[in-house]
């Protein structure tokens, strides 16, 4: 027997009324377990998306701190340096120094500086233990001068805010 084109499959009524059921046995239960599902991946997703995003920026701060602090290494160890010719240079008699020098020297301070190197305030400074170290105690002249730095022995410098090297300092008592 050969089938006709138009003619449709016999289908036994038991088995469809088998499929209705089927789908209507679905318990709210489990139609309210999808979108609740849905929801709490749509949750997971986001939180897992904000985790990266963090990491992605934390990665690019460190990244940029990394590159300006750089050559902290080399800066620390030119210090010694800068703190010796500063010292020639308020010891030396009138013209000892050649006008030279002081230009080699300008030049070479100003280029750290564009580097973010500065100098940290201290003479006069109330003392403060993020930017100074305490060498030693005077008793203060004055009332005014209790607990501020009186002297600095050695300068104190930052690199790009980060303190590199803290300033040794006499503080009034």
């Amino acid at each position: 027997m050969k089938k006709k084109e138009n003619e449709q499959p016999e289908v036994d009524e038991t088995t469809l009324d088998q499929t209705a059921e089927a789908q209507t046995d679905e318990s709210p239960a489990e139609e309210q377990a999808a979108p609740d599902e849905l929801e709490e991946m749509k949750k997971k997703y986001l939180l897992l998306y904000a985790d990266f995003e963090n990491f992605r920026k934390n990665k690019a701060k460190e990244r940029i701190e990394l590159l300006q602090t750089a050559a902290s290494g080399l800066i620390t160890e030119l210090l010694p340096s800068i703190d010796n010719y500063e010292r020639a240079l308020a010891n030396a008699p009138e013209g000892e120094i050649s006008e030279g020098i002081q230009i080699i020297f300008k030049g070479i301070f100003n280029t750290l500086q564009s580097k973010g190197l500065k100098e940290l305030p201290a003479k006069g400074e109330v003392f403060n233990a993020d930017f100074h170290d305490c060498i030693t105690q005077y008793p203060a002249p004055n009332e005014e001068d209790k607990g501020k730095v009186l002297d600095v022995l050695e300068k104190g410098y930052t690199l790009n805010e980060k303190v590199i090297r803290f300033a040794k300092v006499v503080v009034g008592n």
